[in-house]
């Protein structure tokens, strides 16, 4: 063919700088754009065979091979595919936003649907200009007496077109990278970002670095080994479950994650129809912490990496897991908000949630205490989709755990049935196990257990359980003084008992220095506590709220204080301090200091200053104990 020029034909005005400029967010996306290509190319070449439309002479090994050459600043991806004829280049790469693959399609889709088309060699093709000052293409088609072509463009629209000198079928595109591109000449660059989007294209990838020196032995001679492709082309999601084992998934886990922890367990997504959808979620073991919980789910299009974490796919809670998800129906070349809003990514949205859901409940039923040993580090993820997922909620709250003070696991259903006569539809919690100790230790006194409640997702997670199941109620053990610790109050003549609760909040207004002391009188069972603060459910959720939401930072001082100061009547010091209470003596103030501190200590750190009059009281309280004893 004799040398053509000309200008590429725009079926967009102006879009060639968008392309160029604007079409992908992450420039390393041309480097999946080629060799998706390539993939494409082959898969063409082969279905054309296999309907008896392309002679490929009984070859079999097919490749995507990409090769940098940092001295000539060029980049190549070349392929053994389909090729094309000089009229296919005018056609699918002068004629910018024409799509090959589409036209492919159309001509042959009632012929078999063996292998998926991925790609759409036309605009993906154009990504290459965010990199390269000059790409040139050097193609042979697979049509028997055809000429290779020789297209050459520096990124404005013009070109050049002729004769090539390629002998093999297939594609060859080199990338004189530019200013931009520098970074591409970096060969782990180009490794790693082969890696990230091509790990499980159909067919082997190789990446070969032209100057690079070859590696020797210790005798001086160069080593030949054979090519390893990148990229693993039937990957684990691809197969059946019933054809993998537990090691295969643990094995593709690290290779995926780079993840050396072992999952917990897993779930294999294989679903045909309504819509084509394969891929693995693992549950990994999580941290402590809800906050630095990072979870990944990899989005592939027919093993084509889209993106990580596409939540408007993916049901947000289900991003603290990691994964692989694999759909090619899933339409791709539409805005995100569209993505929210379409009904068919709610389905395949609803039947991820839906197999998480079963896999969970089936662990449950099956075996409860395998689900035990692994609530610990699930918990943070599932009470994250209760609140975020309705139908979630529906399907699993019935096996949400609690652990308990005693170690055991027990659902909301279990602890009220086993508190049944004792309790009214509450459940008691501690978000401090060694702080609230005194408090369990009240409860278990009268055979009443509390759970443990202590991640920092807690808060919001009761709050939501309230307000889906109104029969039941959260309150942490130092809400309130339950009935179960209190002697009746049959008998108790209730204007003396209001005279002293008078006299009481005097002596401790005094020695805290305070004017409104809230002061509860009660005679409690046990003798062996002195006095406790309660603070209500609701202010204390309040507070918490006001903490955790606040721009500006929460001051606990803008909001008064409800706490109350519960003196048990039975206990000797509340006694001296009744006996007392008109008598302005310092052994008076120690003690209801001392009295108080101690109350607090069991509800709530001390604040650094109270520490040090804590400490420094209790020395001169034994200092006194001592001199006492010796003058006696």
């Amino acid at each position: 063919m004799s040398k053509q020029k000309g200008n590429l034909s725009i079926h967009s005005e102006n879009i060639f700088p968008i392309i160029k400029k604007w079409l992908y967010s992450d420039h390393d996306i041309f480097i999946r754009e080629l060799i998706s290509n390539g993939c494409d190319a082959i898969t063409k070449v082969k279905r054309l065979h296999s309907l008896g439309e392309a002679d490929i002479k009984g070859e079999r090994d097919f490749y995507v091979k990409v090769v940098l050459d940092k001295t000539a600043r060029t980049l190549k991806f070349i392929d053994n595919g389909i090729g094309m004829t000089d009229e296919e280049v005018k056609k699918y790469i002068n004629q910018i936003a024409f799509s090959g693959a589409e036209d492919f399609l159309k001509n042959y889709k009632d012929k078999g649907d063996r292998d998926q088309i991925i790609g759409h060699f036309g605009l993906g093709f154009y990504s290459s200009f965010m990199v390269a000052d000059v790409v040139e293409i050097h193609t042979l088609s697979y049509r028997p007496g055809t000429e290779a072509v020789k297209w050459r463009c520096d990124g404005g629209t013009e070109f050049e077109m002729e004769a090539g000198d390629r002998t093999e079928r297939g594609t060859e595109i080199t990338l004189h990278l530019g200013q931009d591109g520098e970074s591409f000449l970096n060969e782990f660059t180009v490794r790693e970002t082969i890696e990230k989007y091509c790990s499980f294209m159909p067919y082997p990838i190789y990446f070969e670095v032209a100057d690079k020196e070859p590696e020797k032995d210790k005798d001086g001679n160069i080593i030949v080994s054979e090519p390893e492709a990148l990229n693993d082309t039937a990957p684990l999601y691809l197969k059946q479950p019933n054809a993998c084992n537990d090691e295969d998934y643990k094995i593709f886990y690290r290779k995926t994650f780079k993840d050396f922890r072992e999952p917990l367990f897993w779930i294999h997504l294989n679903m045909d129809y309504p819509f084509n959808l394969k891929g693995i979620l693992y549950f990994p073991k999580l941290n402590t912490e809800f906050d630095t919980i990072e979870g990944r789910i990899k989005l592939y299009n027919s093993q084509v990496f889209v993106a990580d974490n596409i939540k408007e796919v993916i049901p947000e809670f289900l991003l603290l897991l990691k994964g692989v998800i694999d759909c090619p129906d899933l339409p791709l070349n539409v805005s995100r908000s569209f993505l929210q809003n379409d009904g068919f990514v709610r389905k395949i949205s609803d039947y991820i949630t839906k197999k998480v859901a079963d896999k969970l409940n089936s662990l449950f039923k099956d075996n409860r205490a395998e689900f035990e040993k692994f609530w610990e580090d699930i918990s943070p993820f599932v009470k994250y989709g209760l609140i975020k997922d309705h139908k979630f909620y529906e399907k699993i709250e019935g096996i949400v755990l609690y652990k308990t003070t005693s170690e055991q696991y027990v659902t909301a259903q279990e602890y009220l049935e086993k508190h049944t006569g004792k309790l009214e539809k509450q459940i008691y919690y501690v978000s401090d196990p060694i702080q609230q100790a005194q408090y369990v230790k009240l409860l278990k006194e009268h055979e009443v257990e509390a759970v443990i409640l202590e991640h920092s997702i807690d808060s919001a997670f009761i709050s939501h359980m309230e307000m889906k199941k109104n029969d039941i109620h959260f309150k942490r053990v130092d809400s309130d003084i339950s009935e179960l610790m209190k002697d009746s109050d049959q008998g108790v003549d209730e204007e003396i008992k209001n005279k002293e609760v008078e006299a009481l909040t005097a002596v401790f207004n005094k020695a805290l220095n305070k004017e409104n002391t809230k002061l509860q009188l009660e005679n409690l069972k046990s003798e062996d506590i002195a006095a406790m603060i309660i603070l209500s459910e609701d202010n204390r959720r309040m507070q918490e709220m006001m903490q955790r939401y606040s721009l500006g930072g929460f001051n606990p001082s803008m909001m008064p204080s409800e706490e109350i100061l519960v003196l048990n009547k039975k206990h000797p010091l509340i006694q001296f301090c009744l006996r007392h209470a008109k008598v302005d003596s310092e052994e008076v103030k120690l003690v209801a200091q001392q009295v108080y501190d101690l109350a607090m200590l069991s509800h709530k750190p001390l604040s650094p200053e109270a520490m040090t009059s804590f400490i420094g009281r209790s020395n001169e309280i034994m200092k006194r104990m001592i001199t006492f004893q010796e003058n006696n």
